[in-house]
């Protein structure tokens, strides 16, 4: 099991496959197992890089809240592919880790050859109710066991759709979840997920972006829509694909269509085919009969 050391904390993480690579960063529910349908995917093609961030086992997990921000984790992603010796490579993530990798981007476009930015953007809108749902979440962490936890953070309303879809596949999820770390958890939560920037704060740096970026969510993931459109609207290199009646874990929900339009994106990125927009009209002239 390969770990790096970085930042002063162990990092597990996997390589498989030859090619390019590709870095995928997981949901705070999720860990590097979160991306088994990608990597059996893509790694005939690419070399499909998967970590568990600090806080999730077998990755170390640092008691003291000061260790986690939403900083720090842009700044292990980028010590992992100066540890792995990879300059550049497509950077993908889903909820948490799509914000990890939109931040990425931000940060580090030079590193960026694309950026794939799943399900982000959870807090972005009505912000009193989000940190209500987040003290909640953490007292649940800090009274019951991980396993008591999983049982009740798996059937949130916008999970509910991949229970329907896929029991067993579901079931699994639920179960990687009770092996997390209530600590590392109860962490992320106040430290990265209520503490990051809101999309809608980012308007001045989505303008500015020159990434290549493909954004995905679920039509019944409410918190991530108007965030998903608004990076849409305000990243000129990017486009954004909706999938029908799904929630938030897209790429285990769906992972055909995740795969599918994960694939098309990084062709036409290589390809240089993916546009930059030059301006975003707003027009509501007919653009023909």
């Amino acid at each position: 099991m390969p770990f790096a050391d970085i930042n002063g904390v162990s990092i597990h993480y996997e390589a498989t496959g030859t090619g390019p690579p590709m870095i995928f960063s997981h949901e705070f529910a999720g860990d590097s197992r979160s991306w088994k349908p990608q990597v059996e995917a893509f790694a005939g093609d690419f070399r499909c890089v998967t970590w568990n961030y600090r806080g999730f086992p077998p990755s170390d997990v640092p008691e003291d809240r000061s260790a986690y921000s939403q900083d720090i984790l842009v700044e292990d992603l980028r010590a992992l592919m100066d540890h792995l010796e990879i300059e550049q490579a497509h950077v993908a993530g889903l909820s948490m880790g799509g914000s990890v990798t939109l931040h990425f981007a931000l940060t580090y476009p030079e590193r960026c050859l694309s950026a794939v930015v799943g399900g982000a953007g959870t807090g972005t809108v009505n912000r009193p109710q989000f940190k209500e749902d987040v003290a909640r979440i953490v007292d649940l962490l800090e009274t019951r066991s991980m396993a008591e936890f999983a049982e009740i953070y798996a059937l949130a309303p916008t999970r509910t759709p991949f229970k329907e879809k896929d029991p067993a596949g579901w079931e699994q999820f639920k179960q990687h979840l009770a092996e997390h770390s209530t600590v590392g958890s109860a962490n992320m939560m106040r430290e990265v997920q209520l503490k990051r920037p809101t999309i809608f704060s980012l308007e001045e740096q989505l303008s500015q972006l020159t990434v290549p970026t493909l954004i995905l969510i679920g039509d019944e993931d409410e918190p991530c829509v108007e965030p998903a459109v608004f990076m849409r609207r305000k990243i000129p290199t990017s486009g954004l694909m909706t999938l029908p009646q799904s929630g938030h874990t897209i790429n285990l929900e769906e992972p055909e269509l995740f795969n599918q339009a994960v694939s098309k994106f990084l062709t036409m990125v290589q390809e240089k085919r993916w546009r930059m927009r030059s301006s975003v009209s707003t027009s509501m002239m007919p653009s023909g009969d």
